[in-house]
C-alpha cells in the first residue's frame, strides 16, 4: 500500500521526466522522427482537405498509438540492452515483439489515412 502524501511539486516534477522523456525520444530515435515526420504530413494534409472533426479524432487516437508505442519500444529496447548487453536470443524476441507492435500500430495508421485521405484525393483528381 502506498502511503505517501500527494505533492503538488512531485506532480509537477513527473511532468518535467514525461517531457524530458519526451525530448530524449525524439533526439534520439530515429524512427520516431519519421513518425513525427508523417504525423506533420498527415496534418498539412488534412487541413488542405478539409477533413471533418470525426476524422480528426481518429487521426489523434492513431497519432498517439503511434507514437506512443515507439517510444515504449525504444524504452524496451535500451533496457533489453542494459539487462543483457552480449547477444541473446530471448532478448532478441523481447525486442522483435516490441518492435511489431509499432508495426501493427504503424500498418494500422497507414490503412486508416488511405480510408480517410483517398476519397478526398480521387475526388479531387477526377
Amino acid at each position: 500500500m502506498h502511503t505517501e502524501k500527494f505533492s503538488l511539486k512531485k506532480r509537477i516534477q513527473s511532468f518535467y521526466y514525461a517531457f524530458s522523456g519526451i525530448k530524449t525520444a525524439v533526439k534520439t530515435q530515429h524512427n520516431l522522427q519519421i513518425h513525427l515526420l508523417a504525423v506533420v504530413i498527415v496534418l498539412i494534409l488534412g487541413f488542405l482537405l478539409k477533413i471533418n472533426i470525426t476524422e480528426w479524432l481518429i487521426l489523434l487516437i492513431i497519432f498517439s498509438l503511434v507514437i506512443s508505442s515507439e517510444i515504449i519500444n525504444s524504452s524496451i529496447e535500451l533496457l533489453t540492452d542494459i539487462i543483457s548487453p552480449e547477444y541473446n536470443l530471448k532478448a532478441g524476441k523481447v525486442k522483435d515483439m516490441a518492435a511489431a507492435a509499432v508495426l501493427i500500430n504503424a500498418i494500422a495508421a497507414l490503412i486508416i489515412g488511405i480510408i480517410i485521405f483517398a476519397p478526398k484525393i480521387i475526388q479531387l483528381i477526377f
